[in-house]
């Protein structure tokens, strides 16, 4: 962990989304048994919209419910019709 925030920090990987937004913060962290389990979970979380993220970082659950859902009028809980 820390090894990995230092490469971010010192940007060590000129190609890296966080190089040019230097300094970084650590806002979350999360432990794994098993490394496949990690990189898969960090590469799903990196798709994610920023309020996603946040709102994990946040530990809010139930926003990160409600920006999960992709609620929009075509959504079955606003469209009636759909059943």
């Amino acid at each position: 962990m820390d090894r990995r925030f230092a490469e971010h920090q010192n940007g060590t990987n000129k190609m890296a989304f966080t190089y040019r937004r230097r300094p970084v913060q650590l806002i979350f962290q999360q432990e794994f048994n098993d490394v496949l389990q990690a990189i898969s979970f960090e590469k799903r979380i990196k798709k994610w919209s920023a309020k996603k993220n946040f709102a994990l970082a946040a530990g809010d659950m139930d926003l990160l419910q409600i920006l999960s859902e992709g609620r929009n009028a075509s959504h079955h809980k606003f469209n009636p019709n759909q059943d």
